[in-house]
């Protein structure tokens, strides 16, 4: 069973790489989703470490922390990747260097098989992207293919859409006029 709109996130606990905590044994904690209940929470797919598409992703996502963390929207990312290849791409990466939310780690796969990204064959994830609620209800869902890099900004306005809780029309900013 995968994840769906308007049912309950599955739920996961897995090894998260934490570039902002200092010293090498606090960089890696486990993380469940349960332990955001409460908030919002942003979660998205990418491939594969040491790529090219990717860091364009995370760290587009990684500018708009702030943004995210003022909807109260926790942003976290995963891949199949283990924390130590995390840790070792944004040792690497100057762009990455300075990462401010999590990356998880989906050795095992379950955790892009539970969300319905995972592409068996290739052991990698397509470029998903879920909104789960602060109840832990998945609100919004988008799949992209592999070569096609997402767009930060609609996620936001997604997610501005779905905090206002009235029907929003199409091209909708925050700001503008819901629909009675």
């Amino acid at each position: 069973m995968s994840a769906t709109v308007g049912q309950v996130a599955p739920d996961f606990s897995v090894q998260a790489y934490d570039r902002t905590k200092d010293g090498t044994d606090q960089q890696f904690s486990q993380v469940k989703l349960s332990d955001f209940k409460g908030k919002w929470v942003c979660l998205y797919f990418y491939p594969l470490d040491f790529t090219f598409v990717c860091p364009t992703e995370i760290v587009a996502f990684d500018d708009a922390v702030g943004e995210f963390n003022s909807r109260n929207c926790v942003l976290l990312t995963a891949s199949t990747d283990s924390v130590y290849s995390h840790k070792g791409w944004c040792d690497s990466h100057p762009d990455l260097a300075k990462l401010k939310h999590l990356m998880l780690a989906d050795t095992n796969h379950k955790l892009s098989c539970d969300y319905g990204v995972l592409i068996e064959e290739q052991g990698i994830a397509y470029r998903g992207i879920f909104l789960i609620s602060p109840e832990g209800i998945v609100r919004y869902l988008a799949i992209h293919d592999l070569p096609v890099g997402r767009n930060v900004e609609e996620a936001l306005r997604v997610l501005d859409a779905l905090q206002t809780d009235k029907l929003v029309p199409c091209n909708w900013k925050k700001g503008g006029k819901t629909l009675n």
